[in-house]
């Protein structure tokens, strides 16, 4: 009898737990994303894309390039839509089409883009560039493009990241270069200064901007409570992605002049780690 017992209760064991890997096989096999059937359900809105940004309407485009990327993240094509989606971002942002975030503008007399911008909470250069404007000179009567939601800047020094958002929403993703040693400072600042061609006082020394010594770039907007800080541009792409700086914020130039036209002075930045 206690042979049999003994022959009995390893199979017993082997047969509990080979119950319990099945079990925990089928658990997964819930939990795991169907990524067949989803690019199935994905494929008429890749149609609907295409046809649309064929036809030129960016604006659906748009929203359908959102749609795809909230509904299936688990795709492998999520990167390529995220990135399309931030190109017609931009394109809209620079363009005279009017969008749910901007309003069309009825310039009164005694306006200037300065106040205008101003009063909006946006930039000279954007007001310019989203309405093919070649100089300041404006007229009353005349409607132009002014977008009106708030940009905020999000920076994860851990990836690198700026990221660039709009009433929550990710506007745009840019590679940056932090500090060294993780020197950035972390914490929530605001854009207080905004410089072209800015010159680098470094250890007491001036570098103008053109200086081969001067590596902070095209642009600078400096932070308020740490004014030594700020986002700028670059003479070193190559540092792009890794943290090389001595604390500022780094982009490529043609980023960092992106950048620049968008934010007002006054915009929050957070970094974190």
């Amino acid at each position: 009898m206690n042979k049999k017992i003994l022959i009995i209760m390893p199979t017993i064991i082997v047969l509990v737990i080979v119950g319990v890997l099945v079990l925990n096989i089928k658990k997964c096999r819930i939990n795991l994303p169907a990524a067949g059937s989803n690019l199935s359900q994905a494929v008429p809105l890749i149609n609907q894309v295409k046809e649309l940004e064929a036809k030129g309407n960016l604006v659906e485009a748009r929203s359908v390039y959102q749609k795809l990327v909230s509904d299936f993240s688990n795709s492998s094509e999520v990167m390529n839509w995220q990135k399309r989606l931030e190109e017609l971002n931009v394109k809209l942002l620079f363009s005279t089409a009017i969008t749910p975030k901007s309003v069309l503008y009825e310039i009164k007399p005694g306006d200037t883009l300065t106040k205008i911008a101003k009063e909006h909470k946006t930039t000279v250069e954007l007001i310019k560039k989203s309405n093919n404007l070649l100089n300041d000179a404006i007229s009353p009567g005349k409607k132009i493009k002014i977008w009106t939601a708030a940009f905020t800047i999000f920076v994860d020094k851990s990836q690198n990241s700026l990221y660039l958002k709009t009433d929550e929403d990710i506007f745009k993703i840019y590679m940056v270069a932090t500090g060294r040693d993780n020197c950035t400072p972390v914490g929530t600042f605001k854009i207080a200064t905004k410089l072209v061609n800015p010159t680098w006082f470094k250890d007491n020394e001036v570098i103008p901007a053109g200086d081969s010594r001067n590596i902070l770039g095209s642009r600078w907007m400096g932070f308020d409570v740490a004014p030594s800080y700020g986002i700028h541009g670059t003479t070193e792409p190559q540092s792009i992605g890794k943290q090389s700086t001595s604390g500022c914020v780094r982009m490529l130039n043609s980023d960092v002049e992106e950048l620049y036209i968008i934010v007002p002075v006054g915009t929050e930045v957070t970094i974190v780690d």
